[in-house]
């Protein structure tokens, strides 16, 4: 079946809007579609209707591709206690509260449950969308990660790297992400994307030109900065809506997924996407 992975060069590069439009174009294209993410950190859960607590971001991914949200889009969700420690979710039911360390050598335990997951939704979906967390430079917590290359090596995924222009530093985020991976990681990643663009794309020309010879990664999209009214969880946050507030209806919820799937479908080389993913 196919796949694809969105990694970010930061926290809060778009990942999670990215995954909700590829989501939504996929299933506008007829494909059986379904989100995931291994493991999520938010103080924000959605509640079931079984009293199972599933990560916002991957309930509005399973919403754009007209999905029930499922336990299995988000196997692990970890909600921040404190500054050391999080209530771990496994499953959608809370599992033990943990301070980081004890999550850090507890979560190798968790590759052989995430993989037989992964392995079950690919075989029932036409293509799984996957989401990373954070950043995958974060070369302090590569050693036994379930979110991102580790993930991605683990089940065989195709990357795609989204960076945020409009916080600055761009291109200086993408190399940095890519030369801190081992060369088996850079290998994985297909096509880097800048996210949040204003202004006149002909100004990138130079970068773009600078950053596929530094990285040998073609830059497949720039997507434009485009407010949206879909629920935020609580990272970074670039301006307040009616979403966070409860004020968006799923009708109104369908019209802002079309209009972010026509941002990234009019702005991203989709027929790469679709190659890269098997499709």
């Amino acid at each position: 079946m196919a796949k694809i992975m969105v990694q970010g060069a930061t926290s809060s590069a778009g990942k999670s809007l990215l995954c909700t439009g590829l989501c939504r174009y996929f299933y506008k294209k007829g494909l059986k579609v379904f989100p995931f993410k291994s493991q999520n950190m938010s103080r924000n859960a959605f509640v079931d209707e079984d009293g199972h607590k599933i990560a916002t971001a991957q309930v509005q991914q399973a919403f754009a591709c007209n999905r029930k949200p499922d336990v299995k889009m988000n196997p692990v969700l970890l909600i921040p206690k404190t500054d050391v420690g999080s209530t771990v979710v496994l499953f959608g039911e809370e599992f033990k509260d943990m301070k980081a360390r004890e999550y850090f050598e507890y979560k190798k335990e968790l590759l052989p449950i995430i993989e037989k997951t992964f392995s079950e939704i690919e075989s029932e979906n036409d293509i799984v969308v996957v989401e990373g967390a954070g950043s995958p430079a974060e070369i302090n917590l590569r050693e036994n990660d379930i979110v991102n290359m580790g993930l991605a090596e683990l089940v065989d995924l195709p990357v795609i790297l989204v960076a945020d222009i409009d916080r600055g530093g761009v291109f200086a985020s993408l190399y940095g992400t890519v030369m801190l991976l081992s060369e088996n990681e850079r290998n994985r990643i297909k096509g880097l994307v800048i996210n949040k663009f204003r202004g006149d794309k002909t100004l990138l020309d130079s970068g773009i030109e600078e950053i596929e010879k530094l990285t040998g990664i073609p830059v497949i999209g720039t997507i434009p900065y485009v407010k949206l009214n879909i629920p935020d969880e609580d990272s970074l946050v670039d301006y307040d809506k009616p979403a966070n507030h409860g004020g968006v209806t799923r009708e109104e919820l369908e019209i802002e997924f079309d209009k972010l799937m026509n941002a990234i479908a009019e702005n991203m080389d989709m027929k790469f996407v679709e190659e890269i993913a098997g499709l």
